[in-house]
């Protein structure tokens, strides 16, 4: 992970709150998954970047978490999370894919601890009725194996990047979790079918940009929820010669655990959290079909081999 996490008491919280009131120039109420997480910022292009990124919350609801993003030349780069109040102080953020994927994590605290709803780190897409996900580390390819599967006509996007998912019986439910999306300059290199939205975006330092999925793929391909049917765990590893094999649940939940679930940006590690992470994702595996699958090969052939699990054809 890029940055460190402390936890902090609501004391601390309300003496930091005191502290950079006067910093704040912009508030701005968000909707994800039915929280409402609040943007407090001196910085207006976070501000920009946020009210692109995420629905708009009306400002009579009360939050149920706090983003207080700043500058503080006193301070390195961290963030001091309140647990209590579900406050988040992220100073000297730079980066604002750290920021966006920050806020999805408070709001996945509030759902986590309150209302049996979880957080995965990953690309979730549709194919015929049934969701498809992608998780796996930095590198492994998830971005790239996504974009790829949304070349075809036959596949709907539900999230590129963070999802939340909750039991109904038998089945598991995955929901969107942000308005727009966040990709990288690079995206076009592997697949030219995106060189149009790469032309159209205006991208950051870091090579990102925030942009409407819409325009290239269409408005009746952004889904909202789906079930989920089938699981892809991504991995880089050109020491192993086998490049796809399928996981029994509890294969698949000893390999997320020990990548702390593929998802750097929880803000509280503890035995509870452990838990319910824990029960989650094995009844999650239990509900569905789960892969293993290295990326070493070509995109285009790890494409192909995902498309035949999948049997995505046109």
């Amino acid at each position: 992970m890029g940055y460190p996490v402390r936890l902090i008491s609501i004391e601390e919280k309300d003496r930091l709150m005191e502290k950079y009131a006067e910093k704040v120039l912009y508030e701005v109420k968000s909707d994800i998954y039915g929280c409402c997480i609040k943007l407090l910022t001196n910085l207006k292009s976070v501000k920009e970047r946020w009210e692109e990124n995420f629905y708009a919350m009306s400002t009579s609801i009360r939050s149920h978490g706090r983003l207080v993003v700043v500058k503080d030349p006193e301070e390195s780069m961290k963030v001091l999370y309140d647990p209590q109040s579900k406050t988040a102080f992220l100073l000297n953020f730079t980066y604002y894919g750290w920021i966006k994927s920050l806020a999805l994590s408070v709001a996945g605290d509030v759902l986590e601890d309150e209302h049996s709803t979880y957080s995965v780190h990953g690309a979730c897409l549709d194919f015929n009725g049934l969701g498809v996900c992608l998780i796996g580390a930095s590198g492994s390819g998830k971005t790239t194996q996504a974009y790829g599967l949304l070349r075809s006509r036959l596949v709907r996007v539900v999230a590129d990047d963070w999802f939340f998912v909750r039991f109904f019986g038998d089945e598991a439910l995955a929901y969107s979790s942000e308005k727009n999306f966040y990709i990288r300059a690079d995206l076009a290199k592997t697949w030219r079918e995106f060189e149009w939205l790469i032309g159209k975006a205006e991208f950051d330092e870091e090579g990102r940009a925030i942009v409407n999925l819409r325009w290239v793929i269409g408005k009746g391909r952004i889904m909202p929820i789906t079930t989920l049917k089938n699981i892809f765990i991504l991995k880089r590893d050109p020491l192993d010669k086998e490049f796809c094999r399928r996981l029994k649940p509890e294969e698949a939940l000893k390999t997320v655990e020990e990548n702390r679930y593929f998802n750097p940006h929880f803000l509280v590690d503890n035995e509870f959290k452990k838990r319910i992470r824990n029960s989650f994702f094995l009844n999650l595996f239990k509900k569905t079909n789960v892969y293993l699958v290295n990326t070493v090969q070509s995109p285009e052939e790890t494409q192909t081999l995902i498309r035949k699990i999948l049997g995505l054809e046109e």
